[in-house]
């Protein structure tokens, strides 16, 4: 896949994000389950009161969005709940969960009668069902209520003063936490497989990109556990806006941690200069950033708010410049690369839009972080699988090749068989009594003379391949010229006329006869010491064999074996 399929992939996951700006149905399975409420703002005033509040709806302003209030104390009404189907069986009011003090659900009744339930932060924590929505039991014994009211005390109204209202029944309430479970759960599932699959590869491997990965997919499983609310049915007693605090901390260290991979994971002249520097830079302010949003909000949230939407804006924007550099690398990974890092790419800019709003919220985009950074953790995976592969394949090339250079380097390049310094590290310290021959071809200097130097190495290349057919399993070199060495144990050695026998029988080039002579001796071989006494020895029965004529063996009287 080239670089150019890029845009095709970004177009759709945009479709898919555009999709899920779409108003959800009624009947669509999701944390926003029952029947949506539409609601109206007023801010609230010193002395309302909530009798007073539900006759009062002119005050109330239906037209401009929440945002547009800024921050404080509201008042929120819904419309008439008459016309609502099956209302007599709805007795679950939700709301999505935002910065806020404290929240009053009131509701009003047929005959008049109000009654308020009071959520503050701990409060808010204990009724927060899976994704992150905060619910309100009605009493049934009283009938439904005719009208839904609430008071909501230190709104931030970051994305709004109360968000996806809607009024359900205990069976859609009970549905959505269990279909919610599901999601969340094979979510936590998919993560907990993927980090102890890398964490078990980085115990193997050490690459410094599988600790940024697994760090990643650990921040992501934790910002599951608070985003979701689950945290709070762990911790029923924590603050709401603490959750909150920790869902900035978990999202910028899952963004950070993913933007560290992503240095790691190409080759140093991907991210080296100032691709490098700018990834330090803004990996440190969004930590700044995030460290004042946990720190201080909902203190000057908006500021607050814009600087880390900022920070995650420069997070997506140094991407770019990698990408590019690894297509100039020419990366065998970048293809990998861009496809795990579009949806996550995608999905933040329009959850950045989201953020200064200027686009309104969906609870599928709020909560499209886990769907595009599982997407970018399974491709990743891929990706990580797929560069070890290349990397495995390099390490295996390289131990090849050293194979062949030690090879090349224990190997007379002539005969391949051992050189001299190969064949004394593998004879000296042998156990037991061995029988050493060195066979010397005879009048070779005439071999040369008649055949050509050419002519000659092939002579020699025969000899070769005749001591290897006469002396199998045993230790065979070319100690030098025309010299070979034959190493066997004594209580199965080689005569040295079978291998005479043999030579004679080759067939050599132009059918000239080749001769040789060999020197043979038995004894110890367990030191540097016994190997020079031997090898004194069978030279001198070489030199006799030579003396008498030629093509013939002669054997050195054995050298004791020492007493250990």
């Amino acid at each position: 896949m080239r670089l150019a399929g890029l845009p095709a992939l970004l177009m759709t996951a945009l479709l898919l994000a555009i999709s899920s700006l779409w108003p959800v149905p009624a009947q669509a399975r999701s944390a926003v389950v029952g029947v949506p409420l539409s609601t109206c703002i007023a801010p609230a005033r010193a002395g309302d009161r909530p009798g007073a509040m539900f006759g009062a709806t002119a005050r109330f302003d239906c037209t401009h969005r929440q945002t547009w209030f800024g921050s404080g104390d509201f008042w929120v009404i819904s419309q008439p709940l008459s016309a609502i189907p099956d209302m007599q069986n709805r007795s679950r009011v939700r709301v999505g969960s935002l910065w806020q003090e404290a929240t009053t659900l009131y509701a009003l009744y047929p005959d008049g009668k109000i009654r308020g339930w009071r959520f503050d932060g701990r409060q808010a924590t204990r009724h927060l069902q899976l994704g992150a929505m905060i619910e309100w039991p009605l009493p049934t014994d009283i009938g439904p209520p005719v009208r839904l009211m609430w008071h909501v005390q230190g709104a931030a109204n970051l994305r709004g003063i109360l968000i996806a209202p809607t009024i359900a029944t205990p069976h859609e309430s009970g549905q959505a936490n269990l279909e919610m479970a599901a999601l969340y759960a094979g979510f936590g599932g998919l993560c907990l497989a993927l980090l102890i699959y890398n964490l078990a590869m980085w115990g193997a491997l050490r690459h410094p990109f599988q600790l940024a990965y697994c760090a990643m997919v650990g921040a992501l499983m934790l910002y599951a556990l608070t985003s979701s609310g689950a945290l709070a049915w762990l911790n029923p007693t924590m603050l709401n806006n603490d959750r909150l605090r920790l869902n900035y901390v978990l999202l910028c260290t899952a963004a950070a941690t993913a933007l560290t991979f992503a240095r790691y994971f190409f080759v140093p002249a991907v991210t080296a200069g100032w691709v490098g520097k700018s990834i330090s830079a803004i990996t440190a302010a969004s930590v700044v950033a995030t460290a004042f949003v946990a720190l201080f909000a909902p203190w000057q949230i908006h500021i607050l708010d814009a600087l880390f939407s900022l920070a995650f804006a420069a997070i997506i924007v140094v991407v770019v410049p990698i990408i590019r550099r690894a297509r100039a690398e020419r990366s065998p990974y970048l293809w990998l690369f861009a496809l795990a890092w579009a949806a996550p790419i995608l999905f933040a800019t329009l959850r950045l839009l989201g953020n200064l709003t200027l686009i309104p919220w969906s609870f599928w985009l709020d909560n499209s972080t886990l769907v595009s950074m599982a997407f970018e953790a399974v491709i990743s995976t891929l990706a990580i699988a797929y560069r070890i592969r290349l990397l495995s394949l390099e390490r295996d090339d390289a131990l090849e090749r050293e194979v062949i250079a030690a090879r090349l380097a224990d190997t007379d390049p002539l005969t391949g068989l051992l050189n001299r310094r190969a064949f004394l590290r593998q004879a000296i310290g042998r156990e037991g009594k061995q029988q050493l021959m060195l066979a010397d071809l005879d009048h070779f200097k005439r071999v040369n003379e008649t055949l050509g130097h050419d002519g000659g190495d092939e002579v020699l290349r025969v000899f070769a391949r005749v001591l290897r057919q006469a002396a199998p399993g045993a230790l065979i070199a070319r100690m030098g010229g025309e010299e070979f060495a034959i190493l066997s144990p004594a209580d199965r050695a080689i005569t040295p006329d079978a291998v005479l026998a043999k030579l004679r029988s080759a067939r050599m080039p132009f059918d000239l006869t080749v001769t040789a002579s060999i020197g043979a001796c038995t004894g110890p071989i367990a030191n540097e010491a016994d190997w020079k006494a031997m090898y004194r020895r069978a030279d001198r029965a070489l030199f006799d064999a030579k003396q008498a004529g030629r093509d013939r063996a002669r054997f050195a009287p054995a050298i004791a074996v020492r007493a250990a």
